[in-house]
């Protein structure tokens, strides 16, 4: 791991120490775990966005190499 220095607010530094969860795990591993998180959501957000492009309406497409292909489909039974 990389040590890093961060500049951080007092209050919001003091709130953060008087946390239980903080006291227990330490202030490195929360701040990791805050910024899986921030990634991940960041990641998940990312992907919702392309299939928003793919599938929604007014949406790009499939792409190119897809185009006019989006009608030939069929649901089973049909």
């Amino acid at each position: 791991m990389k040590p890093i220095q961060i500049m951080m607010d007092e209050e919001m530094l003091n709130e953060l120490d008087a946390d239980e969860e903080v006291r227990r795990l330490g202030r490195s591993a929360v701040f990791r775990k805050i910024v899986a998180d921030y990634i991940e959501k960041r990641h998940r957000a990312a992907i919702s966005n392309l299939y928003r492009q793919a599938y929604g309406k007014n949406g790009g497409g499939l792409g190119k190499e897809f185009e006019g292909w989006e009608s030939e489909g069929q649901w089973p039974g049909e």
